[in-house]
């Protein structure tokens, strides 16, 4: 790739809006060049989103965050993206396809029609299929769904909110020796709670500063437990009555959990959303 082309693809994994533009200027020239170069930069932007939705979901906020280390961040997630993107059998093939019937290449009639959003959410999500994020969902759908039915709670917005709490399965809460503790939603154990129990080191935000402290967080002898004790404690419990008129929009849902003080990373809800919308991307690529 040519130094001037580079600048062009690491500006568009930076720019999502130049995406429109880069796509009818292929459809005008009718040149497959420009609609391979099209696909390898939305592979890019694509690439970009889904590896920063992966480290946000599965890294705490520390003593060192700030604005220069999120800018930093984001320049590592653009780089990473442009280099992984337009390897041969990558992701910028599916799109090129893609496009090219959108826009009528595969039959040479028609014009071009709008990108549904649709499509790469769906073919991100079949990309990353093997990921630990798309195990997870794949893991706890079928416990997700049935709490899902009895509570009015969206699956999707509780695995994603299992997903952040645990990083996707690499963090779980367990017990002293080792034995899984099946909370997947760091529910504390309060002094109602008369089950299990697990005691462990974590971080707290007192003012805005991270701690490390010593709680009490409540234990289960099933994933599914665990799912039916969050849905009782989001539904069942005043405090948070604005969540659940929530349940039609995930930035909704985030921030009234934040709100309700469900947690103390004063990044939370952006964090929670991400990992809500990757479940659903994940969960669109295997309908």
């Amino acid at each position: 790739m040519s130094v001037s082309s580079a600048r062009s693809f690491q500006g568009l994994a930076a720019d999502p809006s130049a995406l429109n533009a880069l796509r009818y200027g292929a459809a005008g020239q009718g040149d497959k060049a420009a609609l391979k170069e099209a696909a390898k930069q939305f592979e890019s932007l694509f690439m970009r989103e889904l590896i920063k939705s992966m480290r946000e979901a599965t890294t705490q906020s520390g003593l060192m965050d700030g604005q220069g280390s999120a800018l930093g961040h984001d320049l590592l997630d653009q780089q990473f993206a442009v280099q992984l993107s337009g390897l041969p059998g990558g992701l910028s093939e599916a799109i090129e396809r893609q496009l090219g019937r959108q826009m009528g290449h595969a039959t040479g009639q028609g014009s071009a029609a709008p990108l549904s959003s649709a499509t790469p959410a769906s073919t991100v999500g079949r990309a990353a299929g093997g990921t630990r994020q798309a195990d997870f969902v794949n893991q706890h759908a079928q416990a997700a769904q049935a709490v899902a039915r009895e509570s009015g709670i969206p699956a999707s917005f509780m695995i994603g909110k299992a997903g952040h709490e645990t990083g996707w399965g690499r963090s779980e809460i367990r017990h002293r020796d080792g034995s899984n503790s099946f909370n997947l939603f760091g529910i504390k154990a309060t002094g109602n709670w008369r089950g299990k129990v697990a005691e462990i080191t974590t971080t707290e935000y007192v003012d805005g500063t991270p701690r490390k402290v010593v709680a009490r967080f409540r234990a289960y002898d099933s994933y599914a437990e665990s799912f039916r004790d969050y849905a009782r404690l989001i539904g069942n419990s005043p405090r948070y009555d604005q969540v659940m008129e929530q349940l039609g929009s995930v930035q909704g849902f985030a921030t009234s959990v934040q709100r309700a003080g469900y947690a103390t990373d004063p990044n939370y809800a952006a964090k929670l959303s991400r990992a809500i919308n990757m479940t659903l991307s994940l969960q669109r690529s295997t309908t």
